[in-house]
This record gives C-alpha cells, sequence and structure tokens, in this order.
C-alpha cells in the first residue's frame, strides 16, 4: 500500500547539542569574528529617512489600489458576457441544494458542467423501473407467463414516461415503479418499432420530469451519465463514461438506426433508461448493448433528437405521421433452390402481396414483381428496399425499377402514409 506524505525532518544528536552548549559556556572561547561597534545616526537623518519611507510606501499602496481596480474594471465585462452567453441553459428545480448553497457560481444555470453526483442529484428522480408480464413457451413448449423489466424516463410532469419499444412489446400488465418506491399501472400510449421508442402513461401529478437537452452537439469524448434498472432489479443504478462515437450505424433486430456510443457500463434492464451530460440533460434513450466474449464497453442509445421527435408525435397522434409506405409485403429470394421453387429468374427481393387500394396497387405493381432499384438506387434484400423507402416521406413519388415477364421497366409510385394496424382505427375513426 502507497501512502503520500512528507517524512519528518532528523533531530540533531545529543551528543551535538552538548557540544554547542559546551562551546557556549567556554569562558576562554573568542569569536573569529568581532562586532562592529553600531553607527548612531542624528535625529535629523532619522527623521528625514522615515519621511522617505512612508512616502514610498503611500506610492506603492496607491499603484497597488490603482492596479487592482483596473484589472477588475477590464475583466467585468468580459464576465458580464460569459455569464450572459450561458443563460438559458437552467436545470430543472430538482438540482442539489447543496450546489445551490455553494459559493461558486451555481452549475445548473451557468450551464458549467457538474460532478457526476451532482448531476445524479437533479436527475435520477426522472428515472423509473418499468416491469410487464409476457407470455412465452418454455421448454415443454408450454404457455407461461414470465416478468420482464427495463428502465424509462419521465418527460413530463402529469405522466408521460418514455422508455424502448423492446421493453413492453407483447407486454401486460405495465408497472412503473418510482425512485421513492411508489408504483403505478402504466397504460401505451404509442409504439414505434423502427425507432425502438415507445411512450407510457401512469396517473400522477408532480412528477420530476427530466430536462431535456440535444444530442446534435454532442462530440467522442463528451462526459455522460447512464441512470436505468440492470438486471430488472438494480433500479436507480449510476454509472458513468464518455461518448465513444455520436453516428454508430447498427442493425437490431433487423432495423438500422443510427446510435450514441457510450463506454458507461450497460446491462440488460438499462433499455429505456436515461443518458444524461454532464449539465444534467438528457442526451439519449439507452436501447443496447453489445454482448459477446471479450467484449466490453459498448453500450448504445437512441440520440434524443431522435427520440424526441418520435414521442411527440406518439403522445399526440399515436403513432408516428408522415411516413411512407408502398402498401405491399415482400420476401428475400436468397439461393438458387429459393428461386426455382418459386421459379423466379433471379435472387432478390420480390413482391408476395399488395393491400387493397394501396400506392403499389394504384401504381400497378404485380405479385411477383422484382425490385430492383428505387430512384436508380440498387436495392437486393428487404432491408435495403426498406431503408431506400425510408428516405421518402407521404406523399413524395419515387421510381421502382422492377423485374417482370424477364424484362425491366420503371413503375412509378406516390408513397401513402405508413400508419400501424393499431392506430387505423383511431384514424378511421
Amino acid at each position: 500500500m502507497y501512502e503520500y506524505g512528507f517524512e519528518p525532518e532528523q533531530q540533531n544528536s545529543q551528543s551535538e547539542n552538548q557540544q554547542g552548549l559546551n562551546y557556549l559556556n567556554d569562558p576562554t572561547r573568542r569569536d573569529p569574528i568581532p562586532v562592529a561597534p553600531r553607527t548612531r545616526k542624528s535625529h535629523r537623518a532619522a527623521k528625514r529617512t522615515a519621511a522617505i519611507f512612508c512616502a514610498c510606501l503611500l506610492t506603492s499602496a496607491a499603484a497597488g489600489f490603482g492596479g487592482g481596480y483596473l484589472a477588475s474594471t477590464l475583466t467585468e465585462p468580459a464576465v458580464s458576457a460569459a455569464a450572459g452567453s450561458q443563460s438559458g441553459t437552467t436545470l430543472s428545480t430538482s438540482a442539489s441544494p447543496a450546489a445551490n448553497a455553494s459559493t461558486t457560481p451555481n452549475t445548473t444555470s451557468s450551464g458549467a458542467a457538474m460532478t457526476v453526483s451532482q448531476v445524479v442529484e437533479a436527475v435520477s428522480d426522472s428515472v423509473v423501473e418499468i416491469s410487464t408480464e409476457v407470455t412465452q413457451e418454455n421448454i415443454f413448449r408450454q404457455m407461461v407467463t414470465a416478468q420482464a423489466a427495463g428502465s424509462g424516463v419521465i418527460i413530463s410532469e402529469d405522466g408521460y414516461i418514455v422508455t424502448n419499444n423492446h421493453v413492453i412489446e407483447n407486454g401486460q400488465n405495465i408497472t412503473v415503479r418510482l425512485k421513492d418506491g411508489t408504483s403505478y399501472p402504466a397504460t401505451l400510449v404509442g409504439t414505434d418499432p423502427q425507432t425502438d421508442v415507445a411512450v407510457l402513461k401512469i396517473e400522477a401529478t408532480g412528477l420530476t420530469a427530466a430536462q431535456v437537452g440535444s444530442s446534435e452537439g454532442l462530440q467522442v469524448g463528451d462526459t455522460v451519465i447512464a441512470i436505468g434498472n440492470p438486471l430488472g432489479e438494480l433500479g436507480g443504478t449510476v454509472t458513468n463514461g464518455i461518448v465513444s462515437a455520436t453516428s454508430r450505424q447498427i442493425e437490431l433486430e433487423g432495423e438500422t438506426m443510427t446510435l450514441l456510443q457510450t463506454n458507461a457500463a450497460i446491462n440488460p434492464g438499462n433499455s429505456g433508461g436515461g443518458l444524461f451530460n454532464d449539465q444534467g440533460q438528457l442526451v439519449g434513450i439507452v436501447v443496447a448493448k453489445s454482448s459477446g466474449s471479450g467484449v466490453e464497453g459498448l453500450g448504445f442509445a437512441i440520440p434524443v433528437d431522435t427520440a424526441k421527435a418520435v414521442w411527440e408525435d406518439l403522445i399526440t397522434n399515436g403513432y408516428v405521421t408522415g411516413r411512407g409506405e408502398l402498401g405491399i409485403s415482400v420476401i428475400d429470394v436468397t439461393d438458387q433452390r429459393m428461386a426455382l421453387m418459386y421459379r423466379l429468374p433471379q435472387l432478390g427481393v420480390y413482391v408476395a402481396g399488395i393491400e387493397n387500394g394501396s400506392a403499389a396497387q394504384m401504381a400497378g405493381l404485380q405479385v411477383g414483381d422484382g425490385v430492383l432499384a428505387v430512384n436508380g438506387t440498387e436495392v437486393s434484400s428487404t432491408s435495403e428496399l426498406k431503408g431506400e423507402l425510408e428516405k421518402y416521406g407521404a406523399g413524395d413519388q419515387v421510381t421502382l425499377t422492377v423485374l417482370r415477364d424477364n424484362g425491366q421497366q420503371d413503375v412509378e409510385v406516390t408513397l401513402q402514409e405508413s400508419v400501424p394496424e393499431s392506430a387505423r382505427q383511431t384514424v378511421q375513426a
């Protein structure tokens, strides 16, 4: 074990001290250097010297005071300008009382970085535990009820909570547990599998909502703090790290997503929890970790700018509006055996079904058409076709290059709005 300090100085030995005393007490000793006699100044010279000394002292004091005043005057505008530029980055009233009482500038109002403990004090009440009941098949092929758990973040004082779609997907009897231990039944407001965002609602008021920041300005190396419910039983767990990447392309459950990457420890159960910056602002919704032998420090979060646009649409409309779709179902033909079975000329993505009244039907697409390109960009799989169509919104016109009767032709399609089945009855009503 290493200790840090100062070593005490060693004292002189007793024999050395005694030798010194004997020398001083020796009546026969003589000092080798005689003491010079004192010269006596006249009374008038002493007064003149004192006057000069006082004048110098007053001059020095005046110069010091003037220099200090000048430095204060020159510095004051810069401080005022800096304070003015940082106004508007105010945290919620749940900031640490200790920080507010400090003699240093209040970090919750100046926008300066806070310590991890200050961030936790300010935001931990806005992170909740979520548990659901899911029906699944056991090893004996029997349907049993099991518990699933995750995390969520309060985004409004009246009980709206954002989480991941996969946390509550196929779940029943959703329960939200606050930091103080109070539990509430939750209703599902809306969900978006494409971005893995879902919104819940509990009947409560006066809750501590997270202060929503922005993910756009994040840089690699910025400090971040993750708070969640790892393993479904360690609610309120805090881990910290840095932003490892700001736009990592990751495929999750067939969806290609652009995510934040962090080395803050993320574990099962953290999904849906908050990723906060060092000013206590929500900058991401934790979504996944990379697991495997020898894999550590790879966690991912949905950028808050993406998540916020989705949750606002879900709260207002029950689904994400403005997305375009063709109104078809497709299959991937990935090998020659499959192509022969369906009597198809080549591998690729093919139309398997067309909805009545859909954009595809009105444009003249047919079952069995092979989709080769979207607006000139080649596609060879369902994920590539979906990725290209996601670049366009409802009402946009796209040109599909299709393979039909061993020949190619272009089909102009005006995309229809994509409305999830769960929201169609509400929209039609």
